[in-house]
Order: structure tokens, then C-alpha cells, then sequence
């Protein structure tokens, strides 16, 4: 069967996650329903990733075989129509070879969390970004965070529940910017470990309120013991930014 790769656009917030669960609706369950409604029978969505509960994605990838042979751009149509209201919006469809993987071809995945600070509560932006009511220090945030540039072990912001087999990731790339009021830590890495990103973006306000020092940032993470990670960050300001694959 044709073999075709999705980009996703979605809202997290009413969902328990990516992956199919019995305990609520979940962002591959509405697209597989959407894919079987398009294709006349059971079709399984595979994705890139496993976002987490509440968490975003701005071009999250999966693919998806289907019977039908129809253009790319037909397949993002119809399976926009089936989604209906969901927040979910299919941004692409292209056919692919077919040993393309959306998870196991993928090169990198890049993350972004936002932050705003500000004491006034959010009206537009609510359930997508962490709203802290103090000042940060973004310099400091940025300084801290070169020290996970590398590769580590990231016992400290690794999950009790996660289920990868070693603490060890390298990350490419992070950085901490401010916009006015708004501050995004991006990060670059080919795989991370259970709300990783989470865990970082969390100890990294504690060094954006003074709290922590850049030093005390990079003593947590070499102690590579959980109990020396800061408050973990809510899903809110979490989005998957992009997953790149090699051309050839």
C-alpha cells in the first residue's frame, strides 16, 4: 500500500497524550479514525514521537499506509474533513518510499518550551505557555543551560517512569531567548528521554529567579541523581517544533 508521510499541527490540551490509551481520547486515535474514514478500513498512524499529556506540537510527523492511492495533497484534505473540530490540523501529505519511518528514520527532533513572566494571568495564551509571575533572568538561563550541550547522563531530568534504556543523550543544541515578554528555551537533539525537556525547562527557572546559579545547574546535572532536579515544567508551554530527516 502507498506509504504517506504527515505533518501535524495540534493542541494538546484535550488530550492524554500522542499514543492511543484506554484512558481518554489521544491525538493518534483522532487521526486514525480520521485515516479509516478516508480508506474504508483499520489504519495505523504511526508518529515521530510520544508527546506527553497537554503537550503541543507545531509540525509533529507520522506516516500511514493507505489503499488508496490519491495524491498528497487529497490525503491532508480528507483527513482534515474527517477530523472536524478536533484540534488537530494535518499540514502535509506526501508519499514516501516505503521504508520510511516516521520514528526510526528520523535524524533529530527539535523541542520548545515557552515561558512568559508576568504577574497579570494569561487571557489568550492559557494551556500554551508556563506563566511564571516573577522576572527572569534569561542570560543567566542560557549560560546555565550550554552545560547539557554534549553528551551526559541526564539521571537528574530523567523521569521515574521512563522506560528508555540508559540515562545517557546527547543533545545537539540549547538555547534561552527573550521577546519582550516571553522566553523560549529551544532544544536540538536526535532523542530524548521521558519529559527531559520538562525537567531542564523547570531547573532552568530556578537559575531565571536567582535561585539557582549556573554553577548549581551543571553540579545537578553531573550529581545524575533525580532528587537534584528543580519543579518539573507543565506540559502547557511544551511543543514539538520539528523532526528532520536525511534527504537522500
Amino acid at each position: 500500500m502507498p506509504r504517506y508521510k504527515l505533518t501535524i499541527e495540534y493542541d494538546g490540551g484535550p488530550y492524554v497524550g500522542w499514543q492511543r490509551q484506554e484512558n481518554g481520547p489521544s491525538v493518534q486515535a483522532a487521526l486514525e479514525a480520521a485515516a479509516q474514514a478516508l480508506d474504508g478500513g483499520p489504519r495505523e498512524v504511526y508518529g515521530a514521537g510520544r508527546t506527553d499529556s497537554g503537550v503541543h506540537a507545531l509540525a509533529m510527523v507520522a506516516h500511514v499506509d493507505l489503499a488508496k492511492g490519491l495524491r498528497g495533497d487529497t490525503v491532508r484534505d480528507a483527513l482534515n474533513h474527517h477530523l472536524g473540530d478536533a484540534p488537530i490540523a494535518v499540514l502535509g501529505a506526501e508519499r514516501v518510499a516505503d521504508d520510511f519511518h516516521a520514528r526510526f528514520s528520523a535524524v533529530k527532533r527539535g523541542y520548545i518550551y515557552r515561558i512568559v513572566d508576568r504577574r497579570a494571568k494569561l487571557a489568550l495564551e492559557r494551556g500554551r505557555v508556563w506563566r511564571v509571575p516573577r522576572r527572569l533572568d534569561a542570560a543567566a538561563m542560557h549560560e546555565a543551560a550550554q552545560a547539557l550541550v554534549g553528551t551526559h547522563d541526564f539521571t537528574t531530568f530523567r523521569d521515574a517512569q521512563c522506560q528508555a534504556e540508559s540515562p545517557v543523550k546527547s543533545l545537539d543544541a540549547i538555547s534561552v531567548v527573550r521577546t519582550g515578554e516571553e522566553i523560549r528555551i529551544a532544544v536540538e537533539a536526535i532523542s530524548f528521554l521521558h519529559r527531559q525537556i520538562r525537567s531542564i525547562a523547570g531547573s532552568l527557572v530556578e537559575v531565571g529567579t536567582g535561585k539557582w546559579s549556573p554553577a548549581d545547574f551543571r553540579a545537578a546535572l553531573e550529581a545524575a541523581n533525580r532528587t537534584r532536579c528543580g519543579p518539573v515544567a507543565p506540559p502547557d508551554g511544551l511543543y514539538l517544533a520539528f523532526v528532520s530527516y536525511d534527504s537522500a
